[in-house]
Parts: structure tokens; sequence; C-alpha cells
């Protein structure tokens, strides 16, 4: 139990009706949520406006509303809190609640279009083997030392982040790797948040769906910069063409990483096959599990922000070698007839780019790279011809299918990516909704030697057709389709 006063500390307040040392037991932004004893926060979402259920809320019991504008009616058994913005005020009233957890951790925080889940899981397995206890908030999962729970969203909501962070700090974690998508700068998920390491990966075309532009994408992305204190550390990837821009205006001081110039944390890769990667990273070779460049990248992350917090240079390249990449992303194995299967994230243009050419460059001679992927329902249309184009232009064979198509019409979706295959190319190109069709299709077509790849779900192990979400995995299927040929 908490005092109001105590739980909107440091909260931009403009006016209060009622008392502040009432007894606070719990906080949503949820009405339907709402028990006795509840301090309720009016947020403006996306799809709804809290400010039209704070009666529902105090029939449910509220005894505080928190809100950007007054009901009509006062309520004299409740207490009203004017704020500026409530979902800014959100955060800071839920790391008061959860008695700050944030600043009881070594906080490091990813942002990016592709590469947040691998380094973000490579820093968590990293910093747990180097000794110490560790949390993980991703796409993936959200781990607390070695248990493992569910994740619904990239970046959770501010309550459900700072429960969490707290939980980790009462089972006695000292370092956390979290992913912060462009949504939760956005919405402000983040907001009351002290992070010791915010890390750039990359920026491309992606979630143009919510942002409209690629601008208010970027702007997004640097607006987690912007807010980092100056104890803090901004490790930004200077490869990058808006490396540079994150940095700016922030606080935070500025490391630089990559594999051209002058950088703080330098990387040059010297092999690249499918057993992993050989480099060197800042004068020290060292040899990864991990497959391609985009890899390289990930694990200069690693080193830097393990160099960040002190750590010895050597310890983190002799440890970061024996870690590999997490599930769905470029996880491949061969198969009896000599086929290469490669399960990877990639929903991107970017990212399909990416581990297109990390195959063209491992890949020994003359052996057929076929594509099965598709791009989701109620998502960027904008993408979907340019992933279509990126597929044949590096792929012998394409196979277009269903990702989550969700209230989208799936063929039509096919048809959009299909849209941006170059004429001559078409006759490379098939058009398969079911994507276990496509999947066993794209098997049936590989020879000995040939690499299948299939993209865009990675570790999801579900799809979203409609209404219904249904049991899905790429790489359980596709083994299931193997075994059945082989008989």
């Amino acid at each position: 139990m908490k005092l109001l006063k105590e739980i909107i500390y440091g909260v931009g307040i403009q006016e209060i009706k009622g008392l502040t040392n009432v007894a606070v037991e719990h906080i949503t932004f949820d009405s339907r949520k709402v028990i006795k004893l509840t301090a309720f926060v009016a947020t403006r979402g996306t799809q709804s406006d809290g400010h039209n259920y704070i009666q529902q809320a105090i029939e449910n019991g509220a005894c505080c509303i928190v809100c950007e504008k007054f009901p009509d009616h006062f309520n004299p058994n409740v207490t009203y809190v004017k704020v500026s913005d409530s979902s800014n005020a959100l955060g800071l009233i839920a790391s008061n609640f959860f008695d700050n957890p944030s600043e009881k951790l070594k906080l490091v925080g990813i942002t990016g279009t592709n590469g947040k889940t691998t380094s973000a899981t490579l820093l968590y397995d990293l910093f747990r083997l180097l000794g110490y206890k560790t949390g993980l908030i991703s796409t993936v999962s959200i781990k607390i030392l070695h248990h493992t729970f569910e994740a619904t969203h990239t970046t959770p909501d501010a309550i459900a982040i700072n429960r969490t962070l707290n939980k980790m700090v009462q089972k006695g974690c000292t370092h956390v790797f979290m992913e912060v998508s462009s949504h939760a700068v956005d919405q402000q998920r983040i907001s009351g948040l002290d992070f010791k390491v915010g890390v750039f990966t990359n920026i491309s075309r992606d979630h143009l769906d919510y942002h409209s532009t690629f601008d208010n994408y970027i702007q997004a992305k640097k607006k987690f910069f912007d807010g980092l204190s100056d104890e803090a550390f901004a490790l930004l990837n200077y490869d990058d063409n808006q490396g540079e821009t994150m940095g700016m205006h922030s606080h935070a001081k500025i490391k630089s990483y990559g594999l051209h110039g002058e950088l703080d944390f330098k990387g040059k890769v010297l092999e690249n096959h499918f057993s992993g990667l050989s480099l060197i990273i800042n004068g020290k070779e060292m040899v990864s599990r991990l497959i391609g460049n985009f890899n390289a990248y990930n694990l200069l992350v690693a080193f830097g922000v393990a160099s960040c917090l002190g750590e010895d240079e050597m310890s983190v390249l002799t440890t970061l070698s024996s870690l590999k990449a997490p599930e769905g992303r470029f996880e491949y194995f061969t198969s009896e007839s000599n086929i290469i299967i490669v399960v990877d994230y990639a929903h991107t243009p970017d990212a399909l780019e990416n581990v297109l050419k990390t195959i063209h460059a491992i890949k020994k001679g003359g052996e057929s790279i076929i594509s099965v992927f598709g791009c989701g329902g109620d998502r960027d249309k904008g993408k979907r011809p340019l992933m279509g184009k990126i597929a044949s232009d590096y792929s012998n064979r394409v196979i277009i299918t269903s990702d989550n198509p969700r209230s989208e019409n799936p063929e039509i979706i096919l048809e959009d990516i299909n849209n941006g295959i170059d004429f001559e190319k078409q006759s490379n190109a098939l058009s398969i909704s079911n994507r276990k069709e496509a999947i066993k299709t794209a098997c049936s077509m590989a020879r000995s030697g040939d690499i299948v790849l299939i993209a865009g779900k990675g570790h999801e192990k579900y799809q979203i057709i409609g209404d219904n979400t249904s049991h899905f995995d790429d790489m359980e299927t596709t083994i299931e389709i193997l075994t059945q040929m082989k008989k």
C-alpha cells in the first residue's frame, strides 16, 4: 500500500481536488481492472480515451483519478489529480508505486528496427555467464534469472514494466536488458525509467502504419536518447545514416560503434560462414557462433555495453565466443538430403536483404536459394512490394505466402508483394497462401546443397488469420514436412 502523495511525487501536477493522504493499493489505466483503493490514470490511447471511462472507474471503486481534464461533476469521496500529460504521468506513477526499481538496476535499453532481440539476448546471456544475476525484457520472452515468461509486447506498458523490474530487484538482479520499441517511446511507456545505457542498432522502413512517415519513426527513436541522463551512455551505430542524429541533443555520454571509420568500438569481419564469424573487435580477434555481418553489429553492441559498464574486455570477448543467437534469428540446420534450412524473423525490407546477402556471402557456389516469406496484414502496406523485389533479386526462386494476414484478405497481401517483382523475374515466383504448403513446396523444389530461407516469423509459435490465432511454428513445421518427405 502507498499513499497517493507518494505515488504522484515528481509528476507535473496542475491541480488537485481532494485529499492526497489517501491509501492506494492498485494502479491501472484500464477502467475494467479498477477495484477498491485503485488509482485510475486516464490516458489517451490510439483506440480509446480513458477520460470517457472515469465514471466507470469510480463506480468500480477508484479512490483517485489522474487525468488531463477534470470531469464535469466531482465525487466527494474521490481525489482528482490534473496533469498536463497523463501518459507521462502513468510512467512516473508506476515507477513510484513499485519503489523506482530501475534506479536499483543497471538498466540497458536497446532500440532500432533490427537487432534488438539478438542484442538484448546476447547481453542477458553474457552478463549471466560473467557471474551477474540478470533479467531480460524482449520480443521473445521475459527472463528473470533462469525463469522464462511469455512476452506479449516488444515493450510492455509502464505498469507491467515496473512490476517486472520490481520482481527482478526482489530476485536479486543487478543487470537488466530491455528492448525499447518506437511505439513504447511514442506512447511514453518508458517514462520514469532510469537507463544506464541506451543503444541504437539501426533504422529502416517499419511501422509506418503507426508512425505514418519515416521521419516520425526516426523522431520516435531519437526521443529515447533525448531522455537519457548525463550519467548514462548512448551507444550508437555510426555506420547507420541516422546514428549521429540519435545522439544530437542527448545529455548522455556518446559512444560510437560500427565496421567503418574511427569509432569507440570498431569491428572488422575476417571470415563469414555457416559455422560462424571470425572478426576483430578493437584490435582483438574472436570467433563467434553467430552468422553474418548483421550479427557482427550485435556482437559490437554486447562488447560496447559491457565496456561502458566497466567489464574486462578479454573476459567479455571470451564469453561472447560461446554464445549462440536467440531462437528464430538465422536459426539453421541441414536435412538428411543435404538441404540447408534457415529460419529467420526478418520481416522488414532491410532485415530480409541482410539475411539474403549473408546467405550469398557464405554459400559455396552454385547452390540455389529458395525464399519463403510473406507480410503481415493490417500493417505497413508500403513495404510489401519492396520485400518482393528484394526476395526476387537475391533468390533463385521465391514463394510468397501468408505471414499473419489478420483481418486482410491473404491473396491481396500476396498480390501487393508480387507487384514489386520485376517482370523478367515473375516466372521464378509462386504465390501460395497456405504457409505450410508454401514451405512444403520449397522443400520439394530444393536439391542437395540448396538453401531454403523461411522468413518473417522466426520465433513466433502462432499464425493470425482473421480473428483466429492458431499454433504455427516455422521450424517445427519444416522438420515435420521433411520427415514426411523422407518416408
